[in-house]
């Protein structure tokens, strides 16, 4: 084994700008041919929509779920999820969904109100019912051993904050809310399997993006998942982070001030970075896959969220999570 000095990597750090530039000549970006590409997605929803009450009814088969306090409904549960995920997909408020029920022929039975809509995100059965819908989607296409990408991103919670321009702003202080007395965002973070483009894991959190890191890393320690490879951006560029996957390679880049000595996969994604520079960024900048999945998911679903309480932003971010999976079974 080639013993490495951390001197050289933070050279190699300095160097970097240039060698990323030339990367970038050498490997210029494909432009995307948007009308097919509209013309894919709508296969893509139609497809969906057309499996959608096989896969709603895979969800909630041998469902066992008891509750002292549990609340009776006006809709049975396979009606409810489909109402929730067609309330995200149509990016409409809880009020206007409510109005424009009667458009739908499954609900015109019915008389429901706003804040029937509004109570679909703080029931427990769709939660757990979307979490089971996530994980069919994954079943479906065979998603197991498989190289991945992370990143966050955060969904602005008020009409006067766009979470783009916050970033600009603030740089690597928008990653924590800590110290701001209002929450004005709200940050996801999604592991994204490079293959299918689906997102194998996922957290949410009010306070910083480490805490929504860290969620999705406890579910993907909960499913039947195998890491083979990571690539994750600049802010996770810390041995705490790279030793946590020991049995995958990783991808990230160094920051200026690296050191040594923090463990043999610490050591051993440095070393991987010296040595062959230019290939090693062939596969960091498979990352930017995350990036480009957190552009379509906003521009389908808008980049706010109308809901207030935490426990319905989050089961809003899990119905967007359910429908990017969805649309990408049968691509």
């Amino acid at each position: 084994m080639v013993r490495i000095r951390a001197k050289q990597v933070r050279q190699r750090v300095k160097e970097l700008p240039q060698i990323i530039k030339q990367y970038k000549i050498e490997h210029p970006q494909k432009e995307r041919n948007y009308s097919s590409y509209e013309i894919i997605f709508k296969k893509k929803v139609k497809e969906a929509i057309k499996n959608l009450d096989n896969l709603i009814e895979k969800s909630i088969s041998n469902f066992e779920f008891n509750s002292k306090n549990e609340n009776k409904h006006s809709l049975p549960l396979a009606k409810r999820i489909r109402l929730i995920l067609v309330k995200e997909l149509s990016e409409k408020g809880n009020r206007k969904t409510a109005n424009l029920l009667d458009l739908f022929s499954f609900f015109t039975e019915k008389d429901i109100s706003y804040k029937s809509v509004e109570r679909l995100y703080s029931d427990d059965k769709i939660t757990l019912a979307l979490h089971n819908l996530f994980i069919i989607a994954l079943h479906e296409r065979g998603v197991n051993n498989i190289d991945v990408c992370g990143d966050a991103t955060g969904y602005s919670l008020t009409i006067t904050k766009h979470y783009r321009s916050y970033v600009k702003q603030l740089k690597e202080k928008s990653k924590d809310q800590t110290f701001l007395n209002k929450k004005v965002f709200v940050y996801k973070f999604a592991l994204m399997d490079l293959e299918t483009k689906m997102y194998v894991c996922y957290g949410t959190s009010l306070k910083s993006e480490k805490e929504a890191f860290d969620k999705a890393m406890k579910m993907l320690s909960n499913i039947d998942i195998n890491i083979d490879s990571i690539r994750l951006d600049r802010y996770y560029s810390l041995p705490c982070y790279v030793n946590q996957f020991k049995e995958s390679k990783v991808f990230i880049i160094p920051r200026k001030n690296v050191a040594l000595g923090n463990g043999f996969k610490w050591h051993e994604t440095l070393r991987s970075f010296l040595l062959d520079t230019t290939k090693y960024l062939e596969e960091y900048f498979k990352r930017n896959n995350s990036e480009s999945g957190w552009a379509c998911d906003k521009k389908m679903f808008g980049w706010r969220i109308s809901q207030k309480r935490q426990d319905r932003i989050d089961t809003c971010l899990l119905a967007r999570a359910v429908w990017h999976n969805l649309l990408l079974i049968y691509a």
